[in-house]
């Protein structure tokens, strides 16, 4: 097991190089190539050429592309210096540089905004993996009956409609209708139930969207594996339906469960935009799209790496639980 964790976690310490690299490439090398010069960002299209080469020795524009990218690794890991030569700025590791609107240092910035998304993201999949799953269990159970029928048409509709339609909707019912939910956040320490009273529509408004994708993965999934031989097998010994179907057939479904699972999560990490937009949520999602806006590029590139860093861990903790459920993992 230590063995294959290892494996495991040098195939992402190479992962997360590359997609620093790429990263890197897109925000930095791209620009040039189309000659858009970055320092114009920070001074003002209209600044004069003595404050664009100041800015420009100050970030280390001015230097070879190698030289570029290793400061930038090096920012990430043990922080950075920007001298002018009469200031010196040290940025802390990680450093993925200043906002060109606001020059706030982006890891605070970021930092600031996790706490919306990662609340948002876990409240929302621990919803719509319970539910999700019982849903797909029960269906697969019932096949072909009115109560198959009814969920698998429920879950096709959650598949279909957008989140901005279902969250407009819900918001427009349950918040400023019925006033059932208040429609401003507050963070978990400082009123808890003020906070999950806030966060409970978001959360079932994207755990549907999710909800019945994993409804219908689960099955589909539970069908194929009831009709294995070695479940046939665990009835004919004598052995109880709910020792079947939960010791036996549900192990063998988890995979594909925990693989999507893995995904979507480390996704949602990154930013659940059309959620924190729809809701008004200030999260990562909501700041990466105000950075697009307006073209902020140290955020953008910042979101991007954080993103990709939470999908990369998603996976390695879905490998980790591969090895868990099924052993034969372990040898590949």
């Amino acid at each position: 097991m230590l063995v294959y964790f290892i494996r495991r976690l040098v195939n992402v310490v190479a992962m997360l190089l590359v997609v620093a690299a790429v990263t890197f490439g897109i925000f930095f090398m791209v620009p040039k190539l189309t000659g858009t010069d970055p320092a114009l960002y920070y001074v003002g299209k209209i600044a004069d050429k003595v404050a664009v080469e100041g800015v420009r020795h100050k970030m280390g524009l001015d230097k070879p592309i190698i030289e570029q990218f290793y400061l930038f690794l090096k920012g990430l890991f043990v922080g950075r210096d920007y001298s002018t030569g009469v200031d010196i700025t040290h940025c802390n590791a990680p450093c993925f540089g200043y906002s060109f609107k606001t020059e706030r240092a982006v890891w605070p910035l970021l930092l600031d905004r996790l706490g919306v998304t990662a609340s948002l993201a876990a409240g929302a999949s621990v919803i719509w993996l319970v539910f999700g799953t019982a849903t797909g269990v029960v269906s697969a159970l019932k096949r072909r009956t009115l109560l198959d029928r009814v969920t698998m048409i429920t879950a096709l509709a959650g598949v279909s409609l957008p989140i901005y339609f279902t969250g407009m909707l819900a918001s427009a019912i349950f918040v400023y209708q019925l006033g059932w939910f208040p429609h401003d956040y507050v963070e978990l320490g400082t009123d808890p139930v003020a906070w999950f009273q806030n966060l409970l529509l978001p959360w079932i408004t994207l755990a549907f969207l999710y909800a019945a994708t994993y409804a219908r993965l689960t099955r589909a999934t539970l069908l194929d594996v009831l009709g294995e031989d070695y479940i046939r097998t665990a009835r004919a010994k004598g052995l109880s339906e709910r020792t079947v179907i939960g010791k036996h057939a549900m192990r063998s479904t988890l995979t594909p469960i925990l693989t999507v699972f893995g995904m979507d999560l480390g996704g949602l990490i990154g930013g659940a935009v059309l959620t924190e937009s729809t809701f008004n949520l200030q999260g990562l999602g909501r700041e990466a799209v105000a950075s697009i806006a307006s073209s902020d590029l140290p955020v953008i590139m910042g979101v991007t790496l954080f993103a990709g860093f939470f999908i990369i861990l998603a996976n390695l903790l879905v490998d980790v639980m591969y090895a868990v459920v099924d052993p034969r993992v372990r040898l590949t």
